[in-house]
């Protein structure tokens, strides 16, 4: 039987005027062996152009740019890197300074992406850092993040809860109720069925044999018994009581403050946090610059960076892929490719 073909990996270059063409570029410097993985880039000519001076140690000769229009027809040549340019257009770039043409830019490459996974001509989606303000400013008003757009395009109900933005760190693995949505908002999502969906979700994703998943308190020490507020009791416990029911190993709630110590140490194996900064803060804390954002429930494998575009040091060759190349990493674990 001949061997399975290497996966390909799509990278979106994220905002142009942010770390996002720069850490594609870095990238490419160390690949490993072409046939473990290929990369094939959606980003702009202009941006990566910019970069010649910043960035010289990159394979320039073997890049090779083809337009979006060019999709139907790609080929792989193991000796080159495809370039697919999402706009098609000469312009300035200008690192740390975003406009209304890099939002439209990060979106054309996320648009173009969606559709390599979905027709399966990627294996994997792996997305740099974007900026939701000027896209949402600029392109779509209501866009909110990489999240729910590529959930929305894939049909999946928002808040239902059958997708979820989760992160894997090397010894931390959290899944948030709710992405990015203000704090009084999200607070209004605590509520037991979307926990027990998410729970739901949560539980389709993890290996055979399943694992222990700890709901975070949302009050002080969840809720002391009703003295410090009622949702831990009201919505969370009743909806943890029913994931048992359905055979999940849930557990909960469990006071937040002293919950992701306790998941460091190995006593769960996945935390469900309640909303965005309750998890992520601890994510970023104990393992900054390692994690993998990783959208769960999608019809393909779609993965990030845990960080942001970094407008202060974009241009001026210091970007660090290390993140970027844990990504990558990851990704070809859950693809089974590594």
């Amino acid at each position: 039987m001949p061997p399975s073909p290497p996966p390909i990996l799509a990278l979106t270059q994220g905002d142009p005027a942010g770390i996002g063409p720069e850490i594609l570029l870095r990238l490419l410097e160390d690949r490993p062996s072409p046939q473990r993985w290929r990369p094939l880039l959606i980003a702009e000519r202009a941006a990566l152009e910019a970069l010649r001076q910043v960035v010289p140690e990159a394979p320039w000769d073997r890049l090779h740019f083809v337009e979006a229009g060019a999709v139907g027809s790609l080929a792989f040549d193991p000796q080159r890197v495809t370039v697919l340019d999402p706009v098609g257009r000469s312009r300035s770039v200008q690192f740390g300074q975003p406009t209304a043409a890099d939002a439209s830019g990060a979106l054309a490459a996320l648009t173009l992406g969606m559709e390599l996974c979905r027709t399966g001509r990627a294996n994997a989606l792996v997305t740099a850092p974007i900026n939701k303000e000027i896209i949402a400013r600029h392109v779509d008003a209501g866009f909110r993040g990489h999240t729910d757009y590529l959930a929305q395009d894939a049909g999946l109900e928002c808040y239902g809860r059958d997708y979820l933005m989760a992160f894997l760190a090397p010894n931390l693995k959290v899944a948030l109720l709710s992405t990015h949505l203000p704090l009084r908002q999200a607070l209004d999502e605590v509520r037991r069925d979307k926990i027990i969906a998410a729970l739901r979700c949560l539980h389709q994703h993890l290996p055979p044999g399943g694992g222990r998943i700890a709901v975070a308190g949302l009050n002080p020490h969840a809720g002391e018994l009703g003295l410090l507020g009622h949702e831990d009791d009201a919505e969370i416990r009743p909806a943890v009581a029913e994931a048992q029911r359905l055979g999940i190993d849930a557990h909960g709630p469990e006071s937040a403050d002293a919950l992701f110590a306790r998941a460091l140490k190995g006593e769960f194996d996945w935390v469900l946090a309640l909303y965005h900064d309750q998890g992520l803060i601890a994510v970023k804390t104990a393992s900054f610059g390692s994690a993998t954002n990783w959208t769960l429930g999608l019809p393909y494998l779609r993965t990030s960076v845990d960080h942001g575009t970094a407008y202060g040091i974009a241009g001026r060759g210091v970007a660090e892929v290390g993140p970027l190349r844990a990504v990558v990493a990851t990704t070809l674990d859950l693809l089974g490719a590594a």
